[in-house]
């Protein structure tokens, strides 16, 4: 089945098409612009490109987050548009498990950072083993010190990605010394094919939602959030 992978969360807008034989297209940009901008063009030339028709879609996936709130939005509603039209099943896939994927074999511990700013970032710890990747801990918005004393006391070496790299790659070198080992630039940024590949095994595993179900993962509550809460001292729904 051909799956049509779309990545906005990130500071790169990503789409891609793949299916059991692997990725069939790719179209990435990193040029600063809005992804509300780029995203629809993005689309359109991946499948003229490839010569693939929208009858040949079978689902779609997208990145939910953690991220960019409001690339999270951008992406979520242009898939929810696409989804409804076409009457295409979907599914969320989290960004730092897509970046992870950048990273296949590496043996050390593998460390996505994305910058949340605020003195934060959105990460987790995985382990490339048996052929795949796998989560070893919670999804979590931490600060850089709180993240590098949690991992000094693995005593193991962690192999940093993601575009949280190039904003803390100093502080992370002074305080984690020879443990800390950095991925290429190349792989900083998520790629739309590692969304769409971890979407076909999703939908391979029947773990599909409707466009009604699928929600941004924020991780951590929106500036929108933080002010009604101190304003009315509750959630706002």
């Amino acid at each position: 089945m051909k799956i049509l992978g779309i990545d906005a969360a990130t500071k790169a807008a990503g789409v891609a098409i793949a299916d059991e034989t692997g990725v069939l297209a790719e179209n990435w940009l990193n040029n600063g612009k809005t992804h509300s901008q780029s995203l629809l063009p993005l689309l359109d030339s991946l499948l003229k490109n490839a010569n693939i028709p929208w009858a040949d879609i079978q689902g779609i996936a997208v990145t939910i987050g953690p991220g960019s709130f409001t690339g999270l939005r951008i992406g979520l509603a242009t898939v929810q548009g696409l989804a409804q039209v076409l009457d295409l099943p979907v599914a969320g896939v989290v960004t730092l498990d897509a970046l992870a994927e950048n990273l296949p074999g590496v043996p050390n511990l593998i460390c996505p950072i994305l910058d949340a700013r605020k003195n934060e970032v959105y990460t987790a710890m995985y382990r490339y083993e048996a052929g795949r990747m796998t989560r070893l801990s919670p999804y979590q918005a931490v600060t850089p010190e709180k993240l590098v004393t949690e991992l000094l006391v693995l005593k193991e070496k962690v192999t940093f990605l993601g575009d949280g790299v190039p904003v803390y790659q100093e502080f992370i070198l002074d305080r984690m010394k020879e443990k800390a080992v950095f991925a290429p630039a190349s792989h900083n940024l998520l790629h739309g094919a590692q969304v769409a590949l971890l979407g076909l095994s999703k939908f391979q595993r029947g773990q599909e939602t409707s466009i009604f179900e699928i929600k941004p993962f924020y991780l951590r509550p929106s500036e929108a959030e933080v002010k009604w809460v101190k304003t009315h001292g509750e959630v706002c729904l």
